[in-house]
């Protein structure tokens, strides 16, 4: 991703706010806000920040369970499913 093409100073986002935010959404790029020329922020519109967060949750889960094949915390599959069976029959 470039920024080249979206880099507005602080001053341009205060005076144009609204016209800034309806691009964002409608164009669905980050704009990258600079201060004294050197960058300060990113606006990113509200669904690509969901799906960067929805991501990044993938991510984790997918590390979590990296770290646990290599700290030999896993089990087989049929392994799993019997356990499971077995806390959700119904006791006698």
């Amino acid at each position: 991703m470039r920024f080249s093409t979206q880099v507005r100073p602080v001053s341009y986002l205060k005076a144009n706010a609204a016209d800034v935010l309806t691009d964002l959404n409608e164009r669905r790029e980050p704009v990258l806000i600079t201060q004294n020329g050197q960058a300060k922020a990113v606006l990113v519109d509200v669904v690509s920040f969901e799906e960067t967060q929805e991501t990044l949750a993938l991510l984790k889960i997918l590390a979590l369970g990296q770290r646990e094949i290599e700290a030999s915390e896993t089990v087989d599959a049929r392994t799993a499913i019997a356990a499971l069976k077995d806390r959700l029959a119904p006791s006698t």
